[in-house]
């Protein structure tokens, strides 16, 4: 059985943290890789029904998905979970308690970038107050200080974010090997 990892996929809304996800799962599946992706909005729908958006129900969200993320990893899956997860200090609490290989994506975005395409209005609303705790607006955001993949979505095509993705993976072993270009 092929090791499994954590993909931590983190960033703001609508900055395309699924849709790398959903492209790096279709890479793995193409290589004959167990993935699980843990969308952040179906983790809330299903597992963490129920909970609001206050500091602590949000750590609550990020440790569910971290232990659910360990179990599938320490099984042999590649977790990928794609998250907001806006504070610093969980994500980092979620990677030490895992025993296999935990890789954070940073997807960043600008916020004026976000509001431009905000294809679900969901900026719009927050910025005329109609969306409290909104990530990015009226709550913060805590960037990683030094994630393992950083792309640019407002400045890359999915393709290429894709690319360095499956690049890194690729380089650290962690996946088949395909040509490596970071070195």
């Amino acid at each position: 059985m092929a090791p499994g990892f954590t993909l931590w996929f983190t960033g703001l809304s609508g900055c395309g943290k699924s849709t790398l996800a959903a492209g790096v799962r279709a890479e793995l599946v193409r290589q004959g890789r167990r993935v699980e992706v843990l969308d952040g909005d179906e983790v809330r729908r299903h597992l963490s029904k129920g909970l609001g958006f206050s500091k602590e129900d949000r750590d609550t969200n990020i440790r569910r998905i971290g232990y659910v993320a360990r179990l599938l990893s320490r099984n042999g899956v590649i977790a990928i979970p794609a998250a907001i997860s806006p504070y610093r200090d969980v994500r980092d609490e979620v990677r030490r308690s895992h025993e296999a290989p935990f890789v954070e994506v940073f997807v960043d975005c600008p916020v004026d970038e976000l509001v431009r395409r905000d294809h679900k209005g969901l900026y719009a609303k927050a910025l005329v107050g109609e969306l409290p705790n909104f990530t990015g607006v009226s709550d913060p955001y805590e960037p990683p200080l030094s994630p393992d993949i950083h792309v640019h979505t407002d400045r890359e095509t999915i393709p290429d974010s894709l690319a360095k993705i499956i690049d890194w993976l690729s380089c650290a072993g962690l996946i088949d090997a395909v040509p490596c270009r970071r070195r």
